[in-house]
């Protein structure tokens, strides 16, 4: 009896460009597909596993330094990618997201001695920057109008516009 699970429209995707398209024809998936006879999607899958469990067991500091490189590549591509389109809407929208991050980092550098005893913190940061990071989701303009948007229009604003 097999357990259907739901898996969104996007990562369907996403995971079938992998297997069809050369574009997408790394050697190591190539090699991992001609060794295995199992589709290349599946390499990714697994890599994806092995990245967020070793963020999860954080050993050596590293989870630290993972969260931080996923919360830059993914959306260093989506915002290269949206560079390359001539609409200003996914521009907002990743310049939005770039501005939460930021925020988020200065945040977390002073208050890492706090958040050192949290458990799972890397691991549950590194899954709150993808779900920001993801222009579908909207999470980082929620974020921003809810939270920077205010803040700034109360400190930041007033002060430059008496210079």
């Amino acid at each position: 009896m097999s357990i259907p699970i739901a898996i969104p429209s996007q990562i369907k995707d996403f995971l079938g460009h992998i297997d069809k398209h050369p574009v997408a024809d790394l050697f190591v998936l190539s090699e991992f597909e001609k060794h295995s006879g199992l589709p290349r999607s599946y390499a990714v899958i697994v890599a994806g596993i092995v990245y967020l469990a070793t963020v999860f067991s954080n050993v050596g500091g590293i989870g630290e330094l993972l969260s931080n490189i996923s919360g830059f590549l993914v959306p260093a591509y989506y915002s290269l990618h949206a560079l390359g389109t001539s609409t200003t809407k996914d521009d907002t929208q990743l310049l939005t997201y770039w501005v939460v991050f930021a925020f988020l980092n200065v945040i977390e550098f002073w208050s890492s001695a706090i958040l050192y005893w949290i458990p799972f913190y890397w691991l549950f940061k590194t899954i709150g920057l993808l779900f920001l990071a993801t222009p579908s989701t909207g999470a980082a303009d929620l974020v921003y109008t809810n939270i920077l948007h205010p803040l700034a229009h109360k400190h930041v604003i007033p002060q430059l516009k008496e210079e």
